[in-house]
C-alpha cells in the first residue's frame, strides 16, 4: 500500500487485554492507559468499565489530551459475573441487562461513541431452544438500546452497541456465534433501534471456522467497529489456548502477517474504509494478551511490526 494508514482508519488497542491486571476495573488503570496515551501509534483507547468512578472524568481529560477516541467493552462485566443477555432465566436475564446499563453509563461518562458487547459466556442453549435463547437477546437488545436513547439528550449523541460474536464450541460458547446469525439478530434490532451494529474480530475468525471474506460480507450492512488479533485452537494444553489473544506469529497460532493482509483486503472490499461510522474514521483495535513469559511492551511491539508488515505488503 502506497498510501499511509492513517489516511483510512485510526488504530486501537484493548486496555485490559494487554494489560489484564485491570480487567476487573481496578489495580493501575489510568497508569497503563497513560502508557498507551503517552504512544503515538494508537489513537484508540478500549477500557472496561471501572469499579472507582472517579476514574472516569480523569480517562476522558487523558485522552482528550492524547487527542485519542475512546471506546468502552461491556463485555468484561458479563464475564466476569458470567451473565448472559441470552438468558432463558428472566431474572439472569434481567441481571445482565443491568450490568451493561453500568457499562452503557460509564461509556456516556468518557464520551465513548461505540460500546461493544457480546451476548454473554455459555449462551448457546443447543439448537432445541436456541431461537427462545435468541428472542431473549433480542429483547435485551432492544431494551438497551433504548436506554442509550434515553440518556442521549444529557450526552448530546447517541450511543452505538456493537456486537461482537463469539466462538460456539470452544471457550466462549457463545449464542452469536456464526457471524451470519450475528448480522441477522442486528439486522433484526435494528428494524425498530438504529443505534446497533457489528464488531467482527479477525481473532475469533479460525474460532468460528469462517474466512475473513465469508465473515466480513455477512457483516457489512452492520460493520460499525472491528478487532484485529491471533488465536491458538490445534492444542488445548498450549498457554493461550481459545479465545485469549496470543501474539501475531507464534507458534501453533492461527493468524499472522498473510491473515492480516486477508482481512484488510475483504474489509477493503467491503467498503469498511468509506462508509458512515458512529465514529469520527473507520477504528481497527488490537487485542492481544501477554502470555505468562511475555510483557505487555513486547507484545505490543509485535503488534506494531505485524501491522507494518501486512500494510506494506496489502496490494488492492
Amino acid at each position: 500500500m502506497n498510501r499511509p494508514w492513517q489516511a483510512f482508519c485510526k488504530l486501537g488497542i484493548v486496555h485490559f487485554m494487554i494489560y489484564p491486571q485491570v480487567i476487573r476495573g481496578e489495580g493501575p488503570v489510568l497508569e497503563t492507559a497513560r502508557r498507551i496515551a503517552e504512544d503515538d501509534f494508537f489513537q484508540v483507547l478500549e477500557i472496561a468499565p471501572v469499579k472507582d468512578q472517579s476514574l472516569l472524568a480523569e480517562l476522558r481529560s487523558l485522552v482528550d489530551s492524547a487527542r485519542m477516541l475512546i471506546g468502552v467493552g461491556a463485555q468484561p462485566g458479563l464475564l466476569l459475573t458470567k451473565l448472559s443477555l441470552a438468558s432463558l432465566d428472566e431474572e439472569a436475564r434481567q441481571a445482565a441487562v443491568a450490568n451493561v446499563k453500568a457499562s452503557i453509563d460509564q461509556a456516556y461518562a468518557v464520551g465513548a461513541r461505540i460500546l461493544a458487547l457480546f451476548d454473554g459466556p455459555n449462551s448457546y442453549p443447543g439448537p432445541d431452544r436456541e431461537q427462545q435463547a435468541k428472542d431473549a437477546l433480542y429483547k435485551s437488545l432492544c431494551e438497551l438500546c433504548d436506554y442509550t436513547k434515553k440518556k442521549a439528550n444529557a450526552a448530546g449523541y447517541t450511543l452505538w452497541l456493537s456486537v461482537e460474536n463469539f466462538d460456539r464450541d470452544i471457550e466462549k460458547r457463545s449464542l452469536l456465534g456464526p457471524t451470519a446469525e450475528a448480522a441477522a439478530m442486528v439486522a433484526r434490532v435494528k428494524a425498530e433501534h438504529e443505534n446497533i451494529g457489528l464488531t467482527v474480530d479477525l481473532s475469533h475468525l479460525p474460532l468460528l471456522r469462517e474466512s475473513a471474506d465469508e465473515a466480513l460480507s455477512a457483516a457489512a450492512p452492520h460493520l460499525i467497529h472491528v478487532h484485529v488479533g491471533n488465536a491458538i485452537m490445534r492444542n488445548k494444553e498450549q498457554e493461550g489456548y481459545g479465545d485469549q489473544h496470543p501474539g501475531f506469529g507464534v507458534a501453533g497460532g492461527e493468524n499472522d502477517v498473510p491473515q492480516l493482509v486477508d482481512f484488510l483486503k475483504a474489509l477493503f472490499k467491503v467498503g469498511y474504509f468509506s462508509k458512515k461510522l458512529p465514529t469520527p474514521m473507520p477504528v481497527i483495535t488490537f487485542e492481544a494478551k501477554p502470555r505468562s513469559f511475555e510483557t505487555p511492551e513486547v507484545v505490543i511491539a509485535n503488534l506494531k511490526r505485524t501491522w507494518a508488515e501486512a500494510w506494506a505488503r496489502l496490494e488492492l
